[in-house]
């Protein structure tokens, strides 16, 4: 089967096409033939020798990627819940060796959900790894509440905007920073207010958030704790926090999960597909590229300027 492998930590150069043989898969997995791949930063940073590219090095070959879509050929003896056939997506093995670079990936069955047939299969692989970051940082690390007041950095991203969605699904006032380019697209997911963090100091926008969903990293944290409630919810996503932050959080007495990291799970997809499939969550996707046009797609990434999703259609 045609691969996608990383030859070594570094530039896109060192992203190769290869030809290797298809996975064999256990009792409780499927084999999935791949339609659609997502692309997300941590696949960059872990291509260039950052994130998770220390618990890669003993792989040969390396091949990264979670998110797929696509359409199962084979189904372990351990496994009833799926058929040959189905339809499905999800995103997997994170944070191990997902191998989705790839036109067959071998999958856990209890960490796909069946793609909802109104959706294509880059819709679906564009809501999987983001999507669930959003989901489980409202649902399982901050418990947001219907009434809250969240505020959402970045939300113009890929985790950003299907934050956004999922937070007024579940009855939150939503603010969302973004440039100013991209003040109308937010408004338009359904967020309340928009904040310009170019021209405008957020802490000096909105005071008493319930929620904030940290995207950014740096000197953000620190300044999301001016806006918070004294008993608010902060959820960080990039690593590196300073001792610092950490302990301004604790000062205040907010519940802050100093770097949330996504996990692989079934359940956790279904519920991103009910929503997807009744068009209460919609993937924005900026580009999509094609197998070979990868270090493209990663450069895309690179850039920091993508606005929702980039997808690879094989």
């Amino acid at each position: 089967m045609k691969t996608i492998i990383l030859k070594e930590f570094g530039s896109v150069d060192n992203l190769t096409i290869q030809d290797i043989p298809t996975p064999t898969i256990k009792e409780d997995e499927v084999l999935v033939k791949v339609k659609a791949i997502s692309i997300n930063p941590v696949d960059v940073k872990t291509r260039q020798g950052y994130a998770l590219a220390d618990s890669f090095k003993n792989y040969d070959p390396i091949i990264l990627g979670w998110d797929i879509a696509g359409e199962i050929v084979e189904t372990g003896n351990a496994v009833h819940n799926f058929k040959i056939g189905d339809e499905v997506f999800g995103m997997v093995n994170f944070v191990g060796h997902g191998k989705a670079y790839a036109e067959y990936v071998s999958a856990p069955a209890w960490q796909l959900a069946i793609k909802p047939q109104n959706i294509f299969f880059e819709v679906a692989a564009a809501a999987t790894l983001a999507a669930l970051t959003a989901w489980q940082a409202f649902t399982k690390k901050g418990h947001l509440k219907a009434g809250d007041r969240v505020l959402i950095h970045a939300a113009s991203g890929g985790v950003g905007h299907y934050a956004v969605q999922i937070a007024k699904h579940l009855g939150a006032y939503v603010i969302g920073t973004s440039s100013a380019a991209n003040k109308d697209f937010i408004l338009g997911l359904g967020a309340d207010e928009h904040i310009d963090y170019k021209s405008q100091d957020f802490e000096k926008m909105v005071s008493d958030i319930d929620f904030v969903l940290e995207t950014i990293g740096g000197n953000n944290f620190i300044r999301s704790l001016d806006v918070l409630k004294s008993r608010g919810t902060i959820v960080n996503l990039p690593s590196g926090l300073t001792d610092e932050a950490k302990q301004k959080a604790q000062e205040k007495g907010v519940n802050s999960c100093f770097f949330m990291m996504v996990e692989s799970n079934g359940e956790d997809m279904k519920q991103i597909a009910d929503l997807l499939e009744k068009g209460v969550v919609k993937s924005h996707i900026s580009k999509t590229f094609s197998f070979e046009q990868m270090p493209q797609a990663h450069l895309q990434i690179e850039s920091g300027r993508t606005v929702g999703k980039i997808v690879i259609i094989l």
